[in-house]
């Protein structure tokens, strides 16, 4: 199986994360930080601020099952690409809206994606989502890892991770592991 890595930055990792382990195609999603200068960052560093890190998810896949922009359309669909620095009540540029691309054709197909979604108007302001280059992924702690599996019953994955699971699964059953 050939595979290849998306990475991509919605918001708090606990909610991309989890619906990017429960695709089809999708052999892994671990969460983590990129796009900063801090070296090793600790999930403290980025709470701070100012390490210039995202929360990150790193998606191993399988393009022959799912395709990139499969991903794309999930992750549009999952978070609020025109909050810029934020995602709901999660502020700070660690919470900002990026795609870190691998290839240049991941690239290309992502900023072709938001240039649809711009000109389609599906959202009332412009999309800011960043496309930058992948640079070093640092996994997160252990302990954020399928958080919304180990934490179901938290507040946060009750009001926040289990509403976007639930949005993935009405618009992307199909795409959806049994």
């Amino acid at each position: 199986m050939a595979r290849e890595i998306a990475t991509l930055a919605g918001g708090c990792f606990w909610c991309t994360e989890t619906v990017f382990n429960r695709l089809h195609g999708v052999e892994s999603a671990a969460s983590g930080y990129m796009g900063g200068h801090t070296l090793n960052p600790t999930y403290e560093d980025i709470c701070n601020g100012d390490t210039g890190h995202a929360e990150v998810v790193r998606v191993t896949f399988d393009p022959d099952v799912i395709a990139f922009r499969d991903l794309l359309d999930v992750f549009f669909t999952i978070h609020d690409p025109t909050q810029l620095n934020r995602q709901g009540n999660d502020v700070g540029t660690q919470y900002r809206s990026a795609i870190f691309w691998h290839t240049v054709g991941q690239k290309a197909e992502a900023e072709a994606a938001i240039a649809e979604l711009n000109a389609s108007k599906q959202f009332a302001v412009p999309i800011v989502t960043e496309v930058t280059e992948a640079t070093t992924f640092y996994p997160a702690e252990d302990y954020h890892q399928r958080y919304y599996e180990q934490n179901p019953h938290r507040p946060y994955c009750q009001f926040v991770v289990a509403p976007k699971v639930a949005k993935a699964e009405a618009k992307f059953g199909g795409l959806l592991k049994g």
